[in-house]
């Protein structure tokens, strides 16, 4: 929730008001902007001066031990968790995440997706992408309404891209994990976002239903969405085929391709061992 202001007593003199805090704009093209952020928990450092970007069409993977700030680092950007300092900036710099609400970031583009998924069980697959779609807040009048071409359309391309067309008169509560993950993300899909967070997405997943993932975020990406992947599986860490951030310790221990981060000693050490 946004701060209240609180009005300091009448003095003689009138203050200055302070400036608000200026955008990063002047100093980055990046979709997403992060500077020394740090947060504490109970004197724990969950992040420490935690500091990356993530451009325009990046898709990035983050790997890192438990413990490492993955969880907190993601809180942070949606806005659940406020940072005790840093900056967060969001679009190239002209949105500062830190002085949004989780419903504000959520409205400006960016979407997360949690590692247990949650779908409307009772429903089909196809009313659980009309429940999503962007700009219906509604729920009964978006199951029984008629969509629009366009709508019919959107939800269309988001059943080929998840692979669930066949699927789409089924109720939810009946797909298998796998299929109830890529539902999940096609909802978050159709509410167009600009930048996903995705919380280890293979997670219990068979090998077939993880390389066809890692293949679908791969689609998602190519068209023009922001991917950031938390994830522990390195085989689909691979396949993904993206540059790769290892956290430890609330900071950024390595960053740069698979085959660099895990020959990092370090990363070795804390993380992927011998």
């Amino acid at each position: 929730m946004t701060a209240t202001a609180t009005l300091a007593p009448a003095t003689a003199e009138l203050a200055t008001a302070e400036p608000a805090p200026a955008a990063k704009k002047e100093l980055t093209e990046a979709l997403l902007y992060l500077d020394a952020v740090t947060v504490t928990f109970d004197g724990f450092r969950a992040l420490n001066a935690l500091s990356f970007t993530v451009d325009p069409g990046e898709m990035r993977a983050v790997i890192g031990p438990n413990g490492a700030g993955k969880t907190t680092m993601m809180d942070v950007i949606t806005g659940k968790t406020r940072p005790d300092r840093g900056d967060v900036f969001f679009d190239g710099g002209i949105t500062d995440l830190t002085k949004l609400d989780e419903t504000q970031i959520a409205t400006l583009g960016i979407g997360r997706k949690f590692q247990k998924p949650t779908v409307f069980e009772n429903h089909t697959v196809l009313d659980n992408l009309r429940l999503a779609l962007k700009g219906q807040r509604r729920a009964l009048p978006n199951i029984f309404r008629r969509e629009s071409a366009a709508a019919r359309e959107r939800i269309d391309e988001i059943f080929e891209t998840i692979r669930l067309t066949e699927h789409r008169d089924r109720l939810g509560g009946a797909l298998s994990h796998g299929q109830k993950q890529w539902l999940e993300i096609g909802m978050l899909l159709a509410q167009d976002p600009k930048l996903l967070l995705v919380d280890e997405p293979v997670a219990g997943m068979t090998d077939a239903e993880t390389a066809q993932t890692a293949e679908l975020l791969r689609a998602i990406n190519a068209n023009g969405h922001s991917v950031v992947v938390v994830e522990h599986d390195m085989t689909f860490v691979r396949d993904l085929g993206v540059r790769v951030m290892c956290l430890h310790e609330g900071s950024v221990l390595a960053e740069g391709t698979l085959d660099q981060v895990s020959a990092n000693e370090r990363v070795i050490e804390v993380y992927l061992g011998r």
